[in-house]
């Protein structure tokens, strides 16, 4: 069976939340969304391709940063509406330097931050 991206259930804005995981580590890196042209141009090329809805653009993880996130896996959820892309990440994930956006712990009603950024 081929794969359209338009299968999916994306919100009333177009989008789909992506979870992004090392392939490697299984660690959750971050959260981010789709519309089905950041899926096709996700599929076609490899390089992991989100929308960004504070700056109404495509966003290819790492065209900046260096900090590139290349395509293992895609999968979707049961309900079709929430996707897992495991990928091969170079350096940070998280704007603010750390490998991970989920940086951040509740631990006895206390935050807890766990991670200290990998750069400046």
């Amino acid at each position: 069976m081929s794969f359209d991206p338009a299968t999916l259930r994306y919100n009333d804005a177009g989008l789909i939340p992506v979870i992004a995981q090392d392939a490697q580590s299984g660690e959750v890196l971050m959260l981010a969304w789709m519309n089905a042209e950041a899926v096709s141009r996700t599929l076609e090329t490899g390089d992991v391709t989100y929308w960004s809805r504070s700056r109404s653009e495509f966003w290819v993880k790492g065209a900046t940063s260096g900090n590139v996130q290349k395509l293992v896996e895609f999968r979707l959820d049961c309900d079709r509406d929430c996707l897992l892309v495991e990928v091969d990440q170079t350096g940070p994930a998280c704007h603010t330097g750390r490998r991970s956006c989920f940086y951040t712990k509740v631990t006895d009603g206390a935050e807890i931050v766990t991670d200290a950024p990998m750069v400046d």
